[in-house]
């Protein structure tokens, strides 16, 4: 007789799952025997469905479904719609925030130092974002992984096209490297991480910094990262529209950035396109993803292509989720949320560990 009263998720997925074991010397009532062949295997076929978000992310994406969209209102007005719904800043006390030009500095409040350093590059489409929109989040990092979050407030697009903010990462970087202990910072223990575009350009920096050696890396964090300059991948069509990010805006952010297909091909650009050969030996890496997300397919095959050059690598696909849960304040509460930054803590935490 087939039964399977221990492990009814098993029984609803293979056609034989287990038979009472009668014959074996320590043989108890009921005792169960797992059979699991695998030419009688067969799963349930799961058909593609629109996925439930969680009720904050539903409600974000219903307040955001109607025009004007954010390309539509250009980069000027954009930057201060952006700003307004980060507005206002959400306190999380204990740290504190110093600007020194083109960097921000958190840090934990009453910490001494040398502290470990989170090098941040912000997303919002290179056109948007700055030290308002992201402070709560840089906060947050700031403060649970005992470090100092070094916020580069790099140009803007359209006024400046790549490689303009990519080139000011990597001189954030090293001033961090060269002048870091002057203001308490430790310049042996940096990682770097960043969200959207931000994560495109911190997984550029990653490939320049192994290119360059000059600068040790001890970790890098993307959230739900830009990796290519194509708009085809499952998710762009799957979630064109109706979930906050769209394909079309995607593409709008990318013409502001460049327009040049030259351009677009190169690895700083788009580093999904890096051989395995310009990805081996680059810091492990954090990759998360948002279910419903034009973005979701490009950050989990660069996360993929890290894995196969030998780059350590940690994949999480956040379910119930849109584009920017991490960052955007109306999300923080979200269950998604809650875990990812405090996975991405603990990942930081990690390596950046006194060795």
């Amino acid at each position: 007789m087939v039964i399977c009263p221990d492990y009814p998720h098993l029984c609803a997925s293979v056609s034989v799952c287990g038979v009472l074991d009668t014959e074996s010397d320590d043989a108890r009532p009921g005792r169960l025997v797992l059979l699991l062949w695998p030419s009688i295997v067969r799963t349930r076929s799961i058909p593609l469905s629109s996925p439930v978000l969680e009720p904050a992310a539903q409600a974000f994406v219903e307040a955001t479904a109607n025009p004007p969209y954010l390309f539509d209102l250009g980069p000027v007005d954009g930057r201060k719609t952006v700003d307004e719904v980060q507005s206002p800043e959400i306190e999380v006390p204990g740290t504190e925030k110093e600007s020194l030009g083109a960097v921000t500095v958190f840090r934990p409040t009453g910490v001494a130092g040398p502290l470990p350093v989170v090098l941040y590059i912000h997303g919002a489409g290179w056109v948007f974002g700055n030290d308002h929109t992201h402070d709560r989040l840089a906060r947050e990092l700031a403060l649970g992984v005992g470090a100092a979050v070094v916020f580069v407030n790099y140009s803007l697009s359209p006024e400046a096209r790549y490689p303009v903010a990519t080139d000011e990462n990597y001189a954030a970087l090293r001033w961090v490297a060269e002048h870091g202990a002057e203001h308490g910072l430790d310049p042996a223990r940096i990682a770097v991480a960043g969200d959207s575009v931000g994560g495109n350009m911190t997984a550029s920096l990653t490939l320049t910094a192994k290119e360059r050696g000059d600068v040790r890396l001890a970790g890098q964090v993307l959230f739900y990262p830009v990796t290519d300059a194509s708009f085809d991948t499952g998710s762009y069509h799957q979630f064109a529209e109706g979930y906050f990010l769209r394909r079309d805006a995607m593409q709008w952010f990318w013409d502001q950035y460049t327009t040049s297909e030259e351009q677009r091909a190169e690895i700083t650009a788009s580093p999904l396109r890096a051989t395995a050969e310009q990805l081996a030996g680059l810091p492990p890496a954090l990759v998360i993803t948002a279910e419903a997300d034009v973005l979701r397919d490009e950050g989990e095959a660069y996360a993929a292509k890290l894995r196969e050059a030998g780059v350590p690598v940690t994949a999480v696909r956040y379910l119930g989720v849109i584009h920017d849960f991490v960052m955007l304040n109306a999300l923080r509460d979200t269950h998604a949320a809650g875990a990812a930054i405090a996975q991405a803590v603990a990942f930081l935490r990690g390596v950046l560990a006194q060795p």
